[in-house]
């Protein structure tokens, strides 16, 4: 009896610590009336099976092919939404929070948070860390006209997200 006790503490303690360094997967609302609002938006979700075809398909004799390929090995998603409007403020506020709330819990840590009144612009990076190795990424850009989430699960070097940006599509769409 002791033991399971024993057992059951243990879990316990260590099954939130796991959990957390876990989930650096965002849980992204479907932003279906940001959709109707947009001027142009991109909606991408890509899971493990589908980065691991990519990297299969991946040429590696040509230099940008085997950077990409390096890059998406140790990914296991990538999720973008963003958003761009034709008026000011077209989402609202509660869209922004609602994701920046998920990123205030353990295993998150914010590594940049700029803000320029003037311009209205606010720009956020997280990082989801386990014992010093990095396991998820989550950027949040939002000014008057647009407003952009990219979330990254996996082990990421953080000088490859530029080329991931570019690659799936999003260098126009707000980032």
């Amino acid at each position: 009896m002791h033991t399971r006790t024993l057992a059951a503490a243990l879990a316990c303690l260590v099954l939130p610590v796991l959990a957390a360094a876990q989930d650096a997967q965002l849980k992204l609302p479907s932003f279906a009336d940001l959709k109707d609002k947009a001027a142009k938006s991109v909606d991408i979700t890509i899971g493990s099976s589908v980065l691991g075809f990519m990297g299969w398909m991946m040429d590696d004799h040509d230099k940008d092919s085997a950077q990409l390929k390096k890059t998406i090995t140790g990914l296991k998603s990538v999720q973008i939404r963003s958003y761009q409007f034709t008026s000011d403020f077209a989402y609202s506020q509660a869209d922004v929070d609602a994701v920046r709330s998920q990123l205030s819990g353990p295993g998150w840590s914010q590594l940049i948070k700029v803000h320029d009144q003037h311009k209205s612009e606010d720009v956020d990076i997280y990082i989801a860390l386990d014992k010093q190795t990095i396991k998820g990424l989550a950027i949040i850009a939002a000014n008057r006209r647009e407003f952009t989430i990219l979330n990254i699960v996996g082990a990421v070097a953080l000088e490859q997200v530029a080329k991931l940006r570019e690659t799936f599509g999003a260098q126009g769409a707000g980032m």
